[in-house]
């Protein structure tokens, strides 16, 4: 992951080289070379994302002139819209990020947690199935993520009774393969802890609008960032309308700038409108600087 970046600019090699400083190991090496069980442990696989997203974007701003009226990111992306906007460090939100996967990860025994996604439903029928499955524990919306998906999260058990009723309404839903059922209320613990390391990180007014998921509005000062960040660990991403509040502007293009290309596929269907690029390796930033030639 950002191999292919850090190879052909060095602009890109310079952020991992400052990842590898801050946080005192060799990310670079686990992001390009593995072993690939290391990397997706949430604890190295929140800064080795947040490094190539940040690397992405500065070469963009480097080779292309990229100037983004707004920004926004799905759950751990927001720290990557937050660094690119100024409002935070890289060297800081490396840290905090790899804290808060340890946090994320150690709040829920392995296996007690889940997530599913659910394709074909409105957000109050998910809603009402969660109502119906929970049977007393925890099941809720994490990811409203437009385009007829819904991501649930909550106790194992409860996600697999929303899978039998949602099968028996001709819903399609199906498990995710994630390490913890992420922004729910059993995330209440993580959030605790990084609500306490955060109290020593400096954070600045965004230079570029961020348009915060939590509350799907623009970010209003530096002040309630790290509020908003403490809440969306156990918040829902409320990624359709954040997306369409990027869009209010009259935004035509909208780059991915980061790996893979999911919340691409997600902005065509929200905002048909809008150009969607991927851009977070050095084909997608090819493609990207052609649309902002």
């Amino acid at each position: 992951m950002g191999a292919d970046l850090v190879q052909a600019f060095p602009v890109a090699a310079r952020v991992f080289e400052e990842a590898d400083d801050a946080l005192g190991t060799r990310l670079s090496a686990l992001c390009f070379e593995g072993p690939e069980a290391t990397l997706a442990l949430t604890e190295h696989a929140q800064p080795a994302i947040l490094a190539a997203s940040v690397a992405a974007f500065r070469v963009l701003e480097d080779t292309a002139g990229l100037a983004p009226s707004a920004m926004a990111g799905h759950s751990l992306g927001e720290w990557s819209a937050l660094v690119a906007a100024g409002a935070l460090a890289l060297a800081g939100a490396l840290r905090a990020v790899r804290e808060r996967g340890r946090l994320m990860q150690a709040a829920v025994p392995v296996g007690v947690g889940a997530m599913a996604a659910v394709l074909g439903l409105d957000a109050a029928s998910v809603e009402q199935l969660c109502r119906e499955a929970a049977d007393g524990q925890v099941l809720a919306p994490a990811n409203l993520n437009g385009g007829g998906q819904i991501v649930v999260a909550g106790h194992a058990a409860a996600v697999d009774r929303l899978l039998a009723l949602a099968s028996a309404r001709h819903a399609r839903a199906q498990r995710l393969p994630v390490s913890a059922p992420f922004h729910c209320p059993l995330m209440a613990p993580a959030a605790d802890g990084l609500r306490r390391h955060l109290a020593g990180v400096p954070f600045a007014a965004p230079r570029v609008t961020v348009v915060t998921s939590v509350a799907a509005r623009p970010i209003r000062d530096a002040g309630e960032i790290p509020t908003l960040l403490v809440q969306q660990v156990t918040a829902p991403v409320r990624w359709e309308e954040t997306a369409r509040a990027l869009a209010s502007g009259g935004a035509t293009l909208a780059l991915e700038v980061g790996p893979g290309r999911v919340l691409s596929g997600l902005l065509r269907r929200i905002l048909p409108d809008v150009t969607a690029l991927p851009a977070g390796d050095v084909d997608g930033v090819a493609k990207a600087r052609g649309a902002l030639a």
